[in-house]
């Protein structure tokens, strides 16, 4: 628990180490050059990927869907495995159950319409407003501008409205962000969490063990064809940031920005990234 401290600095350089996929992959995968883009070339199997290190408690691995492909059930798989990619004699051709048949390895699939996995007998609790700057999960910080994805507008943008005020596109959409992360508990064990787009999914699988390293697992499946790591600063939000989440929390329209008095740049930051 002690590592939950960890220093905003140091976190961050970490983070942005670690934010690379393993060079260790499922057949069907290529990597760009800098290891921050998957891609499965072929079929909808045979994408499974790896952070490139075990990740420290509270880091988040998070990665953004830049490419959907037409004609197949399913979606992206995240979770967390204790087997190291580099001793695996060959790379399962599924998540699941392959990976987690093996034991040691704790996947979800994705959904359209992703919620939280509530334990019986356990209330859920409200998320966050989305204009607040950090997402707390435990005791971990996370600046929750980064981990949220959003479409760009465009001559139907009103369809998305309602989804952009409240800054989350759908679970499966181009563009969405989608995160794992592990939390340590007082019993020496660790509880799974999965972010989609800002939104803290509770505890999705309980009992990790905390003396085994823990890679980031992430399936390309199915309609999924290509993702990208986000690197996560963990450091304070920037100026920019803080004027974005204001002008997103009074706006009725995302195109509305387009009529306020502000310099170019920030409003193209306001619509887009």
């Amino acid at each position: 628990q002690g590592q939950l401290k960890i220093a905003p600095a140091a976190m961050a350089a970490r983070c942005r180490l670690a934010a690379r996929f393993h060079h260790i992959h499922g057949t069907n995968i290529r990597l760009d050059a800098s290891h921050t883009q998957a891609t499965r070339v072929e079929s909808f199997a045979n994408g499974l990927c790896f952070s490139q290190e075990p990740l420290a408690p509270g880091q988040i691995f998070l990665v953004e869907i830049e490419e959907k492909e037409l004609g197949w059930c399913g979606h992206l798989r995240v979770g967390l495995t204790a087997h190291d990619p580099q001793s695996l004699e060959v790379v399962p051709e599924y998540s699941l159950p392959d990976l987690v048949n093996m034991g040691d390895t704790w996947v979800f699939a994705i959904t359209r319409n992703h919620n939280r996995v509530v334990v019986e007998g356990e209330e859920v609790q409200a998320r966050g407003r989305p204009w607040e700057p950090f997402l707390l999960i435990e005791r971990v910080r996370i600046p929750r501008d980064t981990l949220v994805g959003r479409s760009r507008p465009s001559r139907y943008s009103h369809i998305l409205d309602d989804l952009y005020k409240m800054n989350v596109l759908p679970a499966t959409a181009r563009r969405s962000r989608i995160g794992v992360l592990y939390a340590p508990q007082p019993d020496g064990t660790a509880d799974m969490h999965i972010v989609i787009n800002g939104e803290d999914m509770g505890p999705s699988a309980r009992g990790l063990p905390t003396s085994r390293p823990l890679y980031a697992v992430i399936d390309v499946f199915a309609s999924t064809k290509s993702v990208r790591v986000i690197p996560v600063d963990y450091g304070f939000p920037s100026l920019q940031t803080l004027c974005r989440l204001v002008i997103q929390k009074h706006i009725v329209h995302r195109l509305a920005i387009d009529g306020l008095d502000l310099p170019p740049l920030l409003k193209s930051y306001c619509q887009h990234e």
